[in-house]
């Protein structure tokens, strides 16, 4: 009997000293598994036990309890000091010394931050904001804007139609209508905002674009007026030394039209010249459709794809980068 008591305080007395060598949750697992894992070795002793002798066995069973619940407390205790150390095998879960992870916080679309640019500097200029539904009406879009029903522009091919009367805007003119019809001038307003027409996808054109149009109304305003706005943004947007033209070209809302060209590099380096806008003098047959006398006002507009200014600016030569979402695009603005 004294072998067999014996053998069980050695081993409880090995176990107790192993654990104390135990450094890391990895060789905690290990030694779990030797001494108290159903084929450990204390688990054994107490398995011993019925093969004792009946006299033996009170005692032994005694011994053999008093050795797990030892060695289970003394694991238990090891165990939660190591995971307050936050250790593994190979040390701590991270090093204090080292330097902070940088976070990466997100910033507005390069669209927006164009659109933030061209607001500030027509809002130094005086301007008012203005913002308008993209799901427009027929009349809002057509009639009003001197847009006859015989009108190409009005042809469903060029339009995405919801029905008869209702379709996404095909342009940001029609906040000069909406504007008009509750403001009496002087007028003078930007209008930011998305516009829709089923244009063939190319590098220069999309299906969807952001345009910004202008409205300026008053007593004795002229095309100087118009050319020295624009001529003023261009600078102040670009800087001084900024090539743009203008081209003339017509629109049924503006007589006289023209086109606004900005000077650019194509991706062989040419220089070419990259249409980012129309512009004119009001049409008197708009003024009269939201009841302006149109021998007492007169006024200018313009139309500026916002994502060929941002392609001017920032050297961009495709205008589908804006919106392929690629990260490796957009983090370099």
């Amino acid at each position: 009997m004294s072998d067999v008591l014996e053998r069980f305080q050695n081993t409880g007395a090995t176990a107790l000293a192993e654990l104390d060598q135990v450094a890391n949750l990895d060789n905690l697992e290990q030694y779990r598994i030797k001494y108290l894992s159903r084929n450990g070795e204390i688990t054994a002793l107490l398995a011993e036990l019925g093969k004792l002798p009946k006299e033996v066995k009170p005692q032994a069973g005694k011994l053999a309890n008093q050795v797990k619940q030892q060695v289970t407390k003394a694991f238990n205790g090891k165990k939660g000091s190591l995971e307050n150390a936050g250790t593994t095998s190979t040390g701590p879960f991270f090093d204090i010394s080292l330097p902070g992870v940088p976070v990466n916080l997100g910033t507005s679309h390069l669209i927006t931050r164009t659109i933030d640019e061209l607001l500030d500097i027509f809002g130094l200029m005086g301007f008012d904001i203005g913002f308008g539904p993209e799901v427009e009406d027929d009349y809002h879009n057509f009639v009003a804007l001197n847009i006859p029903e015989s009108h190409p522009a009005r042809d469903p091919l060029d339009n995405f139609y919801i029905d008869d009367t209702t379709l996404l805007r095909s342009q940001t003119s029609t906040m000069q209508i909406r504007v008009m019809e509750n403001t009496e001038p002087p007028i003078r307003v930007v209008a930011p905002g998305r516009v829709f027409r089923p244009d063939d996808v190319d590098a220069t054109h999309m299906f969807m674009f952001h345009q910004m149009e202008a409205l300026v109304v008053d007593e004795g305003v002229s095309m100087v007026d118009l050319k020295t706005t624009i001529d003023q943004f261009i600078k102040a947007y670009y800087g001084q030394n900024t090539e743009w033209r203008f081209r003339p070209s017509f629109f049924p809302f503006t007589e006289p039209s023209c086109e606004i060209d900005l000077l650019m590099k194509d991706k062989q380096g040419k220089d070419i010249w990259i249409e980012v806008g129309g512009c004119g003098m009001v049409n008197p047959n708009v003024f009269k459709a939201v009841g302006y006398d149109p021998e007492k006002y007169t006024g200018w507009a313009f139309g500026l794809g916002i994502e060929r200014l941002a392609m001017r600016k920032y050297g961009i030569t495709d205008i589908r980068l804006f919106y392929e979402n690629d990260l490796r695009f957009l983090n370099q603005f």
